[in-house]
């Protein structure tokens, strides 16, 4: 690779997130701070992605006490730590080779933790069959997608695989259709009616896909990412009967149904429901559900685990999932223990149980009062408006913002809403997702703002975002040349 042309030309053709910029810029701007430079503000707060620990929420206790006994057996003897603590950790060792989380799993996971994500499935779904052989444990749900989306990817041209996406979508998603060398098709959600799938418009994009690319699967984020929309029952058949219709394998992101805040609202696991519609629908439809680690309640992104459930997928076909992951070798051990802690956590009468369930009752309540008071604050700022947000951990507020902004955006070659995120961070050191959306056609403006955060952190943040906004918009010269 002694010049850009050795490099592998898919990779060459891969988009360009603009939020790798922006972070390479709040990584500078950080640097400066601790080197001694000056600057209007202390520190860089980000909210622009979700890593609620970074911006200082506090793990869950008992994940953190079984997996230090996992990693230090002697703390067995530790009379401070809860009896149901040490079990737990007791019964990993087990099942672990050598009794030693350093030893490696099998690729598809270990089949104690897959067995214990059926039972939380099963529970979670009012007693729908979960079976351990159809889960298989990743490194994050970035890494299960990727798998399922090599296995989609062939052809070129008119053949070429093509996923339905939505736009907006999670930041990362076009990177990886790109790397696979799949097609990106967009299916635009309605901001007007809050976010909402709808059917025309899913129509609509397999229509104009057809003859570009053979369209093979359709995605779906639900609660959504970053639009904080929940679909309800009728939405998710919908859907599932269009993916039927069309011979679609429906890849359904459900990573924040723990987070489900809005009124009225709850989760519906699209296999509850397919499950639900009879077996012309639940004996047919390929179905791969994703979580992960990263969920709201756990946030435990830096341990890196996530896991698919994929139901009605050909047998001969799940021989590769699992030869896919092999290159992996196995998923992180502790990330895996922690997978079984998320979703078999302490029951009531375990020592742990009220600790833990305070802990919890608190992230949801952060979170949804975060997302009322966010709301509320960008909504009053001129020239902003916010979509209520149902669940999730993102707001997705819509700019209007001054033709002076666009203008200039257009000299710099920049997104309007990039080159709005970029003075908001070096005039004050406040990180924000660009919502720029490839494949989108709407023209319109937005920032991506993680509400995972502390509260006071919350109202630092939203403080210098609106100083910033309401300076921007009584004077939009301000925004100089970059």
């Amino acid at each position: 690779m002694s010049s850009l042309q050795h490099v592998n030309p898919r990779v060459r053709e891969m988009r360009v997130s603009p939020h790798s910029a922006l972070r390479s810029l709040a990584a500078r701007i950080t640097q400066e701070i601790i080197t001694g430079a000056q600057k209007p503000f202390k520190d860089v707060i980000d909210v622009s992605s979700c890593d609620p620990h970074k911006a200082g929420m506090k793990p869950i206790s008992f994940v953190r006490q079984v997996l230090a006994v996992c990693l230090y057996p002697q703390l067995l003897e530790d009379n401070s730590l809860p009896l149901d603590v040490k079990l737990r950790a007791q019964s990993f060792l087990e099942v672990c080779d050598g009794k030693s989380v350093g030893s490696y799993t099998a690729s598809s996971g270990s089949l104690h933790v897959r067995q214990s994500i059926a039972e939380f499935i099963m529970r979670r779904d009012a007693g729908v069959p979960s079976y351990a052989n159809n889960i298989f444990i990743s490194a994050g749900l970035q890494r299960a997608l990727m798998v399922v989306v090599k296995l989609l990817a062939s052809g070129e041209g008119e053949t070429q695989t093509g996923v339905l996406t939505p736009i907006p979508c999670p930041h990362t998603l076009p990177m990886l259709l790109d790397e696979a060398g799949v097609m990106l098709v967009p299916y635009q959600l309605r901001e007007d009616r809050g976010w909402v799938v709808d059917l025309e418009e899913l129509h609509r994009a397999l229509k104009t896909a057809r003859g570009r690319c053979k369209p093979r699967a359709i995605y779906i984020s639900n609660p959504g990412n970053p639009t904080g929309h929940v679909q309800d029952r009728k939405s998710i058949e919908e859907v599932i009967q269009f993916a039927a219709a069309e011979r679609l394998l429906l890849l359904v992101d459900e990573v924040h149904q723990d987070s489900v805040y809005g009124q009225s609202k709850e989760f519906i696991s699209y296999k509850k429901v397919l499950f639900e519609m009879g077996k012309e629908y639940s004996e047919t439809v390929e179905l791969v559900s994703l979580n992960s680690l990263s969920s709201a309640c756990m946030g435990e992104c830096g341990l890196r685990a996530g896991y698919m459930e994929v139901v009605n997928m050909d047998p001969d076909v799940m021989l590769f999932v699992d030869s896919v992951l092999c290159g992996d070798i196995s998923t992180p051990v502790t990330g895996q223990l922690a997978l079984d802690l998320m979703v078999n956590p302490p029951k009531p009468g375990d020592p742990s149980c009220d600790t833990y369930t305070q802990e919890i009752l608190l992230r949801r309540a952060t979170l949804s009062q975060n997302a009322k008071r966010a709301q509320e604050f960008l909504n009053g700022l001129p020239g902003v408006s916010c979509q209520p947000v149902m669940g999730g951990i993102y707001l997705y507020p819509r700019l209007r913002l001054l033709s002076e902004i666009t203008e200039q955006a257009k000299v710099l070659e920049v997104e309007a809403d990039v080159l709005y995120c970029q003075k908001l961070l070096e005039e004050e050191g406040v990180f924000v997702g660009a919502g720029c959306q490839h494949g989108g056609t709407t023209g319109n403006h937005h920032l991506r703002f993680c509400i995972l955060v502390p509260p006071h952190t919350l109202e630092e943040a939203l403080d210098r975002l609106g100083s910033f906004h309401r300076r921007l918009w009584a004077d939009s010269r301000t925004l100089t040349k970059v």
